[in-house]
């Protein structure tokens, strides 16, 4: 299977129901409606809760703007550009606060899977296994991935992904990107 490639300005953004900003799905896999894994980018216009997700581990990386405070639990974490990726349980009451002004995130959540998140700045060597979903979101700047024999270049604000079906070696080139690694 080859990498699957994304632009974020080719996703219509979909208006969320309290009017505090929009949401583009980059992907929803398997399937759209019975999603194990989700990977979205939101713009967040002004302050308020986060929609509530029982059963999914969610994953939150600012993007570009000041950055948010999200409180969890009584405890509030300040989350900017320079930050890495958040974890936190979907099911919790989240609220968020700007920081100074809208924010763009990514955001990656997972139904029944297990993951992790990080971001890259320069490079970065990962060692892989099979059956996994590997995806690499590049921030404003382009990004280069290599899989074994397999070289994908990654534009701007794209996100670039596949299953792997035998263990190998990432790396990733970038100024600014955000990888992910999935076990379905």
């Amino acid at each position: 299977m080859s990498w699957n490639l994304l632009r974020l300005d080719e996703v219509a953004a979909t208006p969320w129901r309290n009017g505090g900003g929009v949401t583009r799905e980059l992907l929803a896999w398997p399937q759209a409606r019975d999603w194990r894994v989700r990977m979205s980018v939101a713009e967040v216009a002004r302050d308020g809760p986060f929609s509530r997700f029982d059963g999914v581990q969610r994953w939150f990386a600012v993007l570009d703007g000041a950055g948010v405070r999200l409180r969890i639990h009584g405890a509030t974490h300040e989350l900017t550009q320079r930050s890495a990726p958040f974890a936190f349980d979907g099911a919790v009451a989240t609220d968020c606060a700007l920081i100074a002004g809208a924010t763009q995130d990514f955001n990656l959540m997972l139904r029944g899977a297990d993951g992790r998140m990080g971001r890259v700045r320069g490079t970065r060597s990962l060692d892989c296994s099979a059956m996994r979903l590997i995806a690499i979101y590049a921030g404003p700047g382009a990004a280069r991935a290599g899989f074994g024999d397999e070289q994908v270049e990654i534009g701007p604000r794209t996100l670039a992904w596949r299953i792997l079906e035998a263990d190998g070696h990432l790396r990733i080139d970038s100024p600014d990107a955000l990888w992910m690694e999935i076990k379905p």
